[in-house]
């Protein structure tokens, strides 16, 4: 029985090489045709994003998962050989302009109000200490797993680790309860914002050793930003409001993608200027009021708002899809299931979601589910994990720990929105069984009523 077995995996897997050398594309690519197999797999990748989404709607997977998923199957499947080293450069430009996005279309639907403030004052505290916590120990488990690191250097490592990807938790929470939701965007894209202040804070302040002068830095980076952030959006749609152009939105993007890249050139928070930008314009009734109400032309920002909402949704799918469909591509599995790894990984996610139980525990203290398995690691952390310095490159460090992270954390992702969406379902169907129960047992107790009269 034993040898039946051995030899149907043996035939299976002969199979299989067959099977992949039959589906690899190489082999009929040349220069005359190359254009036309990008453009295939390009609209094929964009289909399937859709399908995906669909998915993820009726089931709650989150589709950045998918995503990643086609990519690394691709690659198998239809043997795409190319270096894992040329998807660098292009996952970070995808990263960049992706983030960016991601954080305008999550921004163009948060609203500000006096209700709402305890809910963004506690995602900003949670998003802070978490990081903070996870940061440190996450600084002593590098140390453990590389003996003889410095300090610095794991602590340079242990950022990426420590950030929440907004552009996962974004598009995930689509199906939650608007507070729900709502406190996830804050947390996430806040996350990604002090994140990148702490990494770039280290970096370039690695030579300086008075502490005054790095916190008077970063004060100066933030508060900086901030004011830029506020006059520049004031100016955006002063202006923009002003143009009569059918062809402007593109434009619109354009300059912000601008202010962007500046922003990141001279190491500014950039993407505080970009949510500043998206909630200044969602909630202009309140910064456009008083002396400041004469500059706004209501119905025409309506106008353009409507459609550039759609504008930035549409971009933001779109380069979303590539970049996890390319970070797919990049994903090698050599190495990432040493024993060594797999308990630094899983150690690393017990803490994450230890520590993240605690905190809302002790600052959100009820209804906190599924909020504290939502703390995915992703474009942000494999934007920062390139970007380390080469003074502080190590190659004892195993990027298999980065990519289990990225795995194990959204697949916890997934599990506790497919969860949560199961469980809310049959609480709604229980609630309709009671309502029905109800409203038969009046419409009885009625007919006994009408009877004896």
């Amino acid at each position: 029985m034993c040898i039946h077995w051995q030899l149907f995996f043996i035939i299976a897997k002969v199979k299989g090489i067959q099977l992949m050398e039959l589906l690899s594309i190489q082999e009929y690519i040349n220069t005359n045709n190359v254009a036309y197999f990008l453009i295939i797999g390009a609209s094929l990748v964009i289909i399937l994003s859709y399908l995906f989404s669909v998915v993820s709607q009726k089931t709650a997977i989150p589709s950045v998962i998918l995503l990643i998923f086609l990519g690394f199957f691709s690659k198998k499947v239809f043997n795409i050989g190319v270096s894992d080293v040329d998807w660098i450069f292009s996952l970070e430009i995808l990263g960049l302009v992706g983030l960016m996005l991601i954080v305008l279309e999550g921004a163009l639907d948060l609203k500000l109000s006096k209700e709402r403030w305890p809910m963004i004052w506690k995602s900003g505290l949670i998003a802070f200490l978490s990081l903070i916590i996870n940061v440190f120990l996450f600084t002593y488990g590098i140390q453990i797993l590389i003996s003889n690191l410095d300090f610095l250097t794991a602590f340079i490592y242990a950022i990426p680790l420590s950030i929440i990807s907004s552009a996962i938790v974004i598009p995930s929470v689509t199906q939650l309860e608007e507070e729900k939701r709502e406190f996830l965007i804050y947390e996430s894209t806040l996350s990604d914002i002090f994140g990148l202040i702490l990494f770039y804070t280290v970096i370039n302040n690695v030579h300086t050793s008075e502490v005054a002068k790095i916190g008077l830095n970063v004060v100066s980076n933030l508060g900086g930003t901030l004011i830029l952030s506020v006059v520049l959006s004031y100016a955006m749609i002063i202006f923009f409001q002003r143009i009569n152009s059918h062809v402007k939105l593109f434009l619109f993007i354009s300059v912000l993608l601008l202010l962007y890249a500046i922003g990141k050139v001279f190491h500014l928070s950039s993407l505080l200027i970009i949510l500043v930008f998206g909630l200044i314009l969602e909630n202009r009734h309140i910064f456009f009021s008083g002396v400041m109400k004469k500059f706004l032309r209501e119905e025409k920002v309506k106008e353009v708002l409507a459609d550039f909402k759609l504008l930035t949704a549409e971009s933001a799918f779109v380069v979303r899809t590539f970049f996890f469909f390319v970070f797919g591509l990049s994903i090698t599995i050599a190495g990432i299931f040493e024993t060594r790894i797999v308990l630094g990984a899983f150690a690393f996610l017990a803490i994450i979601f230890l520590g993240r139980w605690l905190l809302f525990k002790i600052i959100v203290k009820k209804d906190f589910v599924p909020h504290v398995f939502i703390a995915p690691r992703g474009l942000i952390s494999v934007l920062l994990y390139f970007a380390i310095p080469d003074e502080f490159l190590i190659n004892d460090f195993e990027t298999g720990i980065l990519l289990f992270v990225i795995l194990g954390s959204s697949i916890i992702m997934a599990w506790a929105l497919v969860h949560y969406k199961l469980g809310k379902t049959g609480r709604l169907r229980k609630v309709v069984k009671l309502k029905t129960s109800i409203s038969l047992k009046s419409i009885a107790k009625q007919k006994d009523i009408n009877t004896k009269a």
